[in-house]
């Protein structure tokens, strides 16, 4: 994964205070640069831990919440014919998707966290970098991620990660 220098100058303490304030509301803190600074932190995290799992597990095993299957059936059912091998950002968040996406993305506004600001891949064959990814909330890295998961298209980073190992052993 590329080395992303957002966590420079962020230590234990202000990682631990960060943690207590992104649980407050967000329309308390305006713009405030650390509290953007904390969400970069989190949002990148989640998608090294996200990244690491499909290169470590069959994707198609994964489970990312205890509603996949509903995330999944709905997002196909409102979105059948969404590229999702090779996001394009203004299919996910023009005009006409944001009308689609509100209306899935409700469905689901109890779920814990389903609004956190969250990386996602532009081009699945590519790891999480500046230039291949792009801030959607939770829900809907769910449900696209889903759809790459089950549809195979993640499969790649974990058949690589198998061959790699298999060059590494004695």
């Amino acid at each position: 994964m590329d080395n992303l220098t957002i966590a420079n100058g962020v230590g234990a303490a202000e990682l631990s205070a960060g943690a207590g304030l992104l649980s407050r509301p967000a329309d308390e803190y305006g713009n405030d640069g650390k509290v953007e600074m904390m969400w970069a932190i989190k949002a990148y995290e989640h998608a090294e831990i996200y990244f690491n799992l499909i290169c470590s597990v069959d994707p198609k095993l994964l489970r990312l919440t205890p509603h996949d299957e509903k995330i999944y059936k709905e997002f196909r059912r409102l979105f059948p014919d969404l590229q999702i091998e090779v996001l394009d950002e203004e299919d996910v968040k023009n005009e006409s998707s944001k009308m689609k996406w509100r209306r899935f993305c409700d469905l689901y506004k109890n779920m814990e966290n389903y609004n956190f600001g969250t990386l996602i891949r532009k081009d699945v064959h590519g790891d999480y970098s500046e230039s291949n990814s792009f801030i959607v909330i939770r829900i809907q890295f769910y449900a696209i991620e889903l759809a790459r998961n089950r549809e195979g298209l993640n499969d790649i980073h974990f058949i690589n990660n198998i061959y790699d190992k298999e060059d590494f052993e004695p």
